[in-house]
């Protein structure tokens, strides 16, 4: 209730810092959960809570919105990764999350059994849908099967100029099955990354793509500096699968400089989709306002967290996932462009 009574609603948002003009709860994205809260408390206190939020969202209700993120992924019916760990860390990081699926896969936490490619004209579909009505903030991109998916969602992303735009290139899942046929990598070299921000290979993805050694912080340095020449905007390596106790991703941004980023490693065989929450992660905080170097660490420390909160929890029988849930933000609003 004080919280609530510290509100300031101003008679117009400024150009600049607009979360100076909200209570702190709503900077947070906590103000929902704190009214429901307050909900729960009935009497008076519920009429006056919905008295007062009803005069906030009237001084300006149409220049409010949520961050929007569209993933352009495959689903994973076992949770873990895909479209699904893409949906629970928009939500936990208090984006609203929309789907473009690439493709349906059998999989669990052992491996992938099947993979049915949606069509590609269901998949432009599904991203008009988007586009033309709610529209997003940033978009990340997962797996992809096809060449043929590959040029419609470049198109696609041509169409529709999203600002920030994060290439996740996934090739091989996290228990070793093929989630890319060969014929699409160059088209998504050629095509999907000179229109994308951000790609984020890690060492197997960067020695697919590349056709060299990636073995050594040198190596993935070489290989980030390779991969900006394809026109990405930046190329994040990531070397989690590098031999040691220490992990170091590599960020090498389109002027050429480079910024590392190094913790210790977290031991844990729950790591199935990490590479999807980092990327869909890195999405949000960009949605959020954040620059790229920004992006990256927040987004680092949200997946390191959401690793130690489920290091010691079994799920399935082999690579099980992340803690997505581990501190869950409420809805963010954000001005409308």
């Amino acid at each position: 209730m004080g919280v609530w009574r510290e509100t300031i609603v101003p008679e117009s948002f400024p150009d600049g810092d607009w979360h100076a003009c909200l209570p702190a709860q709503t900077k947070a994205g906590g103000q929902p959960a704190s009214f429901l809260m307050a909900t729960l408390l009935g009497g008076a206190a519920t009429v006056w809570l919905i008295f007062l939020w009803r005069s906030v969202m009237q001084q300006a209700p149409e220049r409010l919105t949520y961050p929007r993120l569209l993933s352009i992924a495959g689903s994973d019916s076992s949770g873990g990764a895909g479209i699904q760990a893409d949906l629970k860390t928009f939500a936990a990081l208090g984006c609203y999350g929309m789907t473009a699926i690439t493709a349906i896969t059998a999989q669990n936490t052992t491996g992938v059994q099947a993979i049915a490619p949606t069509a590609p004209d269901i998949l432009q579909a599904q991203i008009d849908a988007v586009m033309s009505d709610v529209g997003c903030d940033a978009i990340k991109i997962g797996m992809v099967f096809n060449a043929e998916s590959m040029r419609g969602v470049a198109a696609s992303l041509r169409q529709y100029g999203v600002r920030h735009v994060v290439l996740d290139p996934v090739v091989v899942a996290t228990a070793g099955s093929v989630l890319m046929e060969d014929s699409a990598a160059a088209v998504m070299l050629a095509e999907l990354a000179p229109l994308c921000s951000l790609m984020t290979p890690n060492l197997d993805e960067a020695r697919f793509l590349t056709g060299q050694s990636v073995e050594s912080p040198e190596d993935m340095r070489a290989a980030a500096h390779q991969l900006l020449r394809t026109g990405a905007g930046a190329v994040l390596v990531k070397g989690g699968h590098l031999p040691g106790d220490t992990i170091s991703d590599i960020l090498v941004l389109a002027d050429g400089s480079e910024h590392v980023f190094a913790d210790q490693k977290i031991h844990t065989r729950n790591t199935h989709g990490t590479g999807c929450t980092l990327s869909s992660a890195i999405a949000a905080f960009l949605a959020l306002g954040k620059n790229l170097p920004q992006a990256v660490q927040l987004a680092r420390a949200y997946v390191r967290a959401a690793l130690q909160a489920g290091a010691e929890v079994q799920t399935g029988h082999g690579y099980g996932p992340v803690n997505h849930g581990f501190a869950p933000q409420a809805m963010q609003l954000v001005p409308r462009a």
